[in-house]
């Protein structure tokens, strides 16, 4: 099977995990839902962990682009984008997608061997696309890259909080109030 067809192979589980949701599927259940067997997809992505790992860094793309869209989509106010990303990102349709996330995410903190693409990418992947909009907003390059930083953890921070505790209202809140603190000029 060529590097399409595993492309093809790992599109046809998102969809069904998208359906099914990312709960407690075994390998066998991800594979009937794909049209696929079990042992197509231990050879493709090695275990359950791997694929899932995989479709972790299919959402995790998709995200990126919608961000990069959202950012070159004409509106010039920093916050509107980062609301527009935040109201995405916060959408309960995605909250199977983010749990299993931050579960392989705390499974990366332990090294396992799956997660080793996932570790490569979690960080890496984003930092580009996101140093690029706080030069675009006139940070230079330093400063643009420590605000990515900060960007991202506190996203995902209050990503996981909302996780947690639903508190949708005061989490968008705290959204608005980060996006103009981390999009306001540096006073030195």
């Amino acid at each position: 099977m060529t590097g399409d067809a595993r492309a093809a192979l790992l599109d046809r589980c998102f969809a069904f995990l998208k359906q099914a949701g990312f709960g407690q599927l075994s390998l066998r259940e991800i594979a009937a839902g794909a049209g696929t067997s079990h042992r197509m997809l231990i050879y493709h992505f090695g275990s359950r962990e791997g694929l899932l790992a995989e479709v972790v860094r299919l959402v995790e793309t998709e995200q990126r682009a919608a961000l990069v869209s959202l950012a070159a989509g004409g509106d010039d106010d920093p916050v509107a984008v980062s609301r527009q990303f935040w109201q995405r990102l916060a959408d309960p349709a995605l909250a199977p997608a983010e749990r299993l996330f931050f579960e392989i995410y705390a499974q990366a903190l332990y090294d396992r061997s799956w997660t080793e693409p996932f570790r490569a990418s979690v960080i890496a992947a984003w930092t580009g696309p996101v140093e690029e909009m706080f030069v675009q907003l006139g940070f230079d390059p330093a400063e643009a890259r420590r605000r990515a930083r900060l960007g991202l953890a506190a996203t995902r921070g209050l990503l996981l909080d909302l996780l947690i505790t639903g508190d949708r209202e005061l989490l968008d809140a705290a959204a608005e109030l980060f996006a103009q603190l981390i999009t306001a000029p540096r006073v030195d």
